[in-house]
């Protein structure tokens, strides 16, 4: 699906870390959570730390990209050189080619050969429709449920 001119894509500012981890938390509630044990959801939120995101950012160890509309933040990308953190894109916004926009930025950004990322169960029919294949069976460590996943530069 082609991208409308409602969205525009940018590196988030620091100023809006906390509205954009809303987003994900909200999104990993509806979606992804009723995969997760109780253990997996409170490791996940644990993991949305304002603060170790921000060093992280600060430190150049993580960027994160957003996608808006009417001024919203609707969907983020999360990641370094080769490793995908975090990808969320709000329920009304799904299949609307944002994620694949998102993830076009990084490849710009870093211009990487290969991208792994730890997808959550909901998520593996959409990165396989960007191009990642599984490179092992579905893992839980810590009661997050993930399946480790590669794109390649062919892939896109």
């Amino acid at each position: 699906m082609i991208l409308n001119e409602q969205y525009s894509f940018s590196e988030m500012d620091l100023e809006r870390l906390y509205e954009t981890l809303e987003l994900v938390r909200d999104v990993f509630m509806e979606y992804e959570a009723p995969d997760y044990s109780g253990e997996g959801i409170e490791e996940f939120l644990r993991f949305l730390d304002p603060i170790e995101i921000t060093d992280m950012i600060e430190e150049e160890k993580m960027r994160i990209w957003t996608c808006e509309s009417d001024g919203e933040i609707v969907a983020m990308l999360a990641g370094r050189e080769d490793h995908i953190n975090l990808l969320f894109v709000s329920g009304e916004h799904h299949r609307k080619g944002i994620a694949r926009r998102l993830l076009e930025t990084m490849i710009d950004y870093y211009d990487p050969d290969a991208i792994t990322v730890n997808s959550s169960p909901y998520a593996l029919e959409a990165y396989r429709r960007l191009g990642f294949v599984e490179t092992k069976q579905e893992q839980t460590e810590n009661g997050i449920r993930f399946t480790p996943m590669k794109w390649e530069k062919t892939g896109l």
